[in-house]
């Protein structure tokens, strides 16, 4: 069975001392007048009166709401009646042994007997107190549970997000692989250049796989990573596919989440002509504490086959993992997508 998290001790002895500071209030603004309008009404018994009562309703008032919030929930059984009945019984006897013995205690401290409508009288004060008392312990529990509501659902929304994550991260790879094959029929005559073509094509898995449990890489990584997956798409297009990377050197110690860049690349190659007459160039450049991808917009007549999704992933990679934003920006025959580089906080 599992425990439940305990309310601050420190907590319930504010509650009891506030209590017992209320409830003795009317005695204690009566001491006071005493004092103040003559040394002569001032009563000893008057005086000791008052510590008891503070003394005695504290200690009654933290018990109680210690029983209340935390020690019945340690002793919990499988039926619901059974702890009804322990409660209940529980909470009488509290009342029961409390009423007792300030009964007995308060004649030595006043020298003064109790009559029998003081006597009830303080029974009813205790009664009212302790219903009082039994509601402010619910509250606290209830503010108990509510906290570990909100921690449980936090947690699971992390856990969901990592999940998405790692789906996210997942459907990468095949499509990646799919377009890789493709772009290796056009090199089977060709030995010497399908040599160079495995070899930076085994370069890359062997990225993705060293970096497929991280969730950032540096720029650098992601660069040379890059560098290999371009050597790919101009085996297929030639001279068709033109690239042109300004980084400044110090952005590359700086952390991205892996395949970003290879990913906008791959975009800009699946939904733009390339042909002779207009071959296509993505431009990779850094400014102003961002990485910028862009490239003139020709749309292919026919799509290339996919999911479509590459760059509603990318964004959501990027805002779980960096807890920042990509900007997608389409304007002026151009299509510019920028990735903040900027430290995360």
């Amino acid at each position: 069975m599992q425990r439940l998290k305990q309310v601050n001790l420190q907590e319930i002895s504010k509650i009891a001392v506030l209590i017992s500071v209320l409830i003795t209030l009317p005695l204690t603004l009566t001491l006071f007048k005493s004092v103040w309008l003559s040394d002569e009404l001032f009563s000893k018994d008057l005086f000791n009166d008052l510590v008891l009562k503070l003394l005695f309703f504290f200690i009654f008032s933290w018990t109680t709401l210690q029983f209340n919030t935390n020690w019945i929930y340690n002793i919990r059984s499988k039926k619901k009646w059974i702890d009804l009945g322990i409660r209940f019984l529980a909470n009488l006897i509290i009342l029961f042994t409390s009423t007792s013995i300030f009964s007995y205690i308060y004649p030595y401290f006043v020298e003064k007997t109790i009559s029998d409508r003081e006597a009830g009288f303080v029974i009813f004060i205790f009664i009212v107190v302790h219903i009082i008392i039994l509601f402010i312990s619910r509250i606290l529990r209830l503010q108990i549970i509510q906290r570990e509501n909100i921690l449980e659902n936090e947690y699971l929304k992390q856990q969901n997000l990592e999940n998405e994550l790692t789906a996210l991260k997942n459907q990468i790879n095949p499509h990646f692989l799919f377009n890789s094959l493709n772009s290796l029929n056009y090199l089977i005559r060709d030995n010497k250049e399908a040599t160079m073509f495995v070899k930076k094509l085994s370069f890359m898995y062997r990225y993705i796989l060293q970096s497929g449990d991280r969730d950032l890489v540096q720029l650098k990584d992601e660069l040379k990573f890059l560098e290999s997956y371009i050597y790919l798409i101009k085996t297929r297009y030639r001279d068709r596919f033109q690239t042109e990377i300004n980084i400044d050197e110090k952005y590359l110690e700086r952390k991205i989440p892996p395949l970003a860049l290879q990913l906008l690349v791959e975009n800009a190659v699946k939904h733009n002509e390339i042909s002779e007459t207009n071959p296509l160039k993505v431009i990779i450049y850094s400014e102003n504490e961002s990485i910028y991808v862009e490239n003139k917009l020709r749309i292919r007549t026919t799509l290339a086959e996919g999911t479509g999704n590459g760059l509603l992933n990318l964004y959501k990679r990027y805002y779980m993992i960096r807890k920042q934003q990509i900007v997608i920006d389409r304007k002026n025959e151009f299509f510019r997508v920028k990735l903040p580089l900027n430290k995360m906080l």
